[in-house]
């Protein structure tokens, strides 16, 4: 077996016994890329069965000179997952990265946006450009339902709710998870849906799609970065923002006006609390301050 076989194996491991999304097998398959090019430059080990410690900890090594103990904590995982893969399918006996340590990394509270600045951004919308009400209606989709980019972009109409403000969302391995649908974003949806999307000619297997180009296919993940970073600067935030930006808003406004955890993370569709528990941090932050302000040994 030669690299590229085991992780083309992997690959379809992860597929279909792990239920991952297109998305996580291509970092996962990144990873290992990079792991398997070090190799291959360096002419160590052109056999993954013969692949040990003393090779990783070399290409560990490496990453620590060019990247961000994340990144490097992140393909660590990536390398142990696949030779946990291996060890499962029994072409190796042990994990020959088990026992190798992953970069401490400090909680860092993502960027968010205040009020104010969601505010800002959509009034810089352009209704009068052909592609302004689609616009308005992908902003306020991500900020009311806390959407992740890659499932606005494969939104469904089919999966929309008006009657019941719900939005049926397909998140991470494929997991489905039910999200309130926001007043204005209903609203532009509508709108969007009912005018301005059928102005479009759009392509056959596209027509249950609700976000389209103006050629009339699914929007890619790129444009809403790019329409998201060209409102910024049309409303000077210098803040480096995102459209997951939007879903830490979301989730942070949440919590700052009282939601608790366990509401975030079903809403966020996190499978595990733990991811959630970012927040909790500007949980605390937001209570001391209520504290502090109401507090009457604190007046």
């Amino acid at each position: 077996m030669n690299w590229l076989e085991a992780i083309s194996k992997f690959k379809m491991f992860l597929k279909i016994e792990r239920g991952l999304s297109e998305n996580s097998i291509e970092s996962y398959t990144s990873d290992l890329k990079s792991f398997h090019g070090f190799i291959k430059k360096n002419k160590l080990s052109e056999n993954p069965k013969k692949c040990n410690s003393e090779i990783i900890k070399k290409y560990i090594y490496d990453q620590s000179k060019v990247n961000s103990a994340k990144t490097q904590a992140r393909r660590i995982s990536g390398i142990r997952s696949f030779f946990d893969y291996l060890a499962f399918e029994s072409f190796i006996k042990t994990n020959p990265s088990s026992l190798i340590e992953t970069p401490k990394i400090g909680k860092k509270l993502p960027n968010s946006l205040s009020l104010n600045e969601i505010i800002k951004i959509i009034k810089n919308i352009d209704l009068s450009h052909p592609q302004g009400i689609r616009n308005r209606a992908i902003i306020e989709t991500l900020y009311a339902s806390g959407l992740r980019v890659s499932e606005l972009t494969n939104l469904k109409l089919s999966n929309l709710f008006f009657k019941e403000n719900l939005i049926k969302v397909f998140g991470k391995g494929n997991k489905q998870r039910l999200v309130p649908m926001g007043k204005f974003s209903k609203k532009y949806l509508k709108i969007y849906i009912k005018s301005e999307r059928p102005k479009s000619k759009i392509i056959e297997n596209n027509s249950d799609t609700v976000f389209l180009n103006r050629n009339g296919r699914q929007i890619s993940r790129v444009m809403i970065f790019t329409i998201i970073k060209e409102l910024a600067i049309k409303s000077n935030i210098k803040k480096n923002i995102s459209p997951h930006t939007l879903r830490h808003s979301f989730a942070t406004h949440l919590i700052e006006n009282g939601a608790d955890l366990r509401t975030i993370q079903k809403l966020l569709g996190h499978e595990n609390i733990i991811t959630t528990e970012i927040y909790t941090h500007l949980d605390t932050k937001h209570l001391k301050k209520i504290m502090k302000k109401f507090h009457p040994r604190n007046i």
